[in-house]
């Protein structure tokens, strides 16, 4: 489990975020931001004031990453890229969460190393992340900039018959409802979205084409709303295209492989993160996924 909680012992009265500084090698902005997020225990009470003080026994919580054996897919001096299988979510969710890709990273590259920037828990692909604090700021202006260059592949229902940019503008509902707050929809008075497509290969055994996908925005949802909105839905995705019932019954783990697959195609999400280019201190790099995403396709169908 990657959150522990450690029993901690202060021998004199001192401040909480100087002894985190001096016991666990935290910098005064983490020391202070974990005391704020109720990690410390003083007599089981969490402390949340981060010039607190604490002497004698006191309980701390804190990230301590595992491994699975994950090999990354390119290791330089500033990054490195993992290839994420799909079901691994790039941080953990809470405290529960048993495995996440942060737990990878930081038990291969230490504490300072960090994910760079988001995919969905189901697709499966190339994972940017820094190895220092200085890369991670540069590496995350360059997603915000637009410099990175991304391509995706999607496995989608139908004859995906030639090249299309679809330009939607995508809206994120505000609602009480977890499920209406997680749907994306095409909307006028959405964020301006685009995303060129460009099929690859049809098969006509399933009705099914192979399509690259290149988003030049990056909203939430974006390549699955915008194939959904030119009836071509991904694979496997449980969102969009299945009516309300069955959304719930996914998010409520209820679906079954067989039953998810009757539904969608699929007991995955077919959408892969599968090249980054970008240049970062004056070095062009082009990277491309090591997975077989269509063997992986094939293979999510049975």
């Amino acid at each position: 489990m990657p959150f522990v909680l450690k029993k901690m012992y202060a021998e004199k009265k001192q401040k909480a975020f100087l002894y985190l500084i001096k016991e666990l090698d935290y910098t005064q902005k983490e020391a202070q931001r974990l005391i704020a997020k109720g990690r410390l225990f003083v007599d089981g009470v969490a402390m949340t004031r981060t010039a607190g003080e604490i002497e004698g026994e006191f309980e701390f919580i804190y990230f301590k990453p595992i491994t699975k054996g994950l090999v990354p897919t390119a290791v330089y001096d500033e990054f490195v890229l993992f290839d994420k299988p799909s079901g691994v979510l790039i941080h953990p969710q809470n405290r529960n969460t048993p495995y996440s890709l942060i737990d990878e990273l930081r038990y291969q590259f230490g504490r300072d190393a960090n994910i760079a920037h988001r995919i969905d828990q189901e697709t499966s692909g190339l994972v940017l992340c820094a190895r220092n604090k200085e890369s991670e700021r540069d590496i995350k202006m360059m997603f915000q900039e637009r410099d990175m260059k991304k391509k995706y592949l999607a496995l989608v229902h139908g004859e995906f018959k030639k090249n299309m940019c679809v330009e939607a503008p995508l809206l994120r509902a505000q609602d009480d409802s977890a499920i209406v707050r997680m749907v994306v929809k095409v909307h006028e008075t959405g964020k301006a979205s685009k995303t060129d497509f460009k099929p690859l290969k049809y098969f006509p055994e399933v009705d099914m084409t192979l399509v690259e996908c290149s988003p030049y925005t990056g909203r939430q949802h974006q390549i699955r709303v915008h194939l959904f909105h030119v009836k071509h839905p991904i694979v496997g995705d449980p969102i969009y295209g299945q009516s309300e019932e069955n959304i719930i019954r996914f998010l409520d783990r209820e679906l079954d492989d067989k039953i998810r697959i009757e539904l969608s195609g699929a007991k995955r999400l077919l959408l892969h993160a599968n090249e980054l280019e970008f240049e970062l201190y004056n070095e062009k790099y082009h990277i491309k996924s090591k997975i077989d995403f269509e063997k992986i396709c094939f293979e999510s169908m049975y």
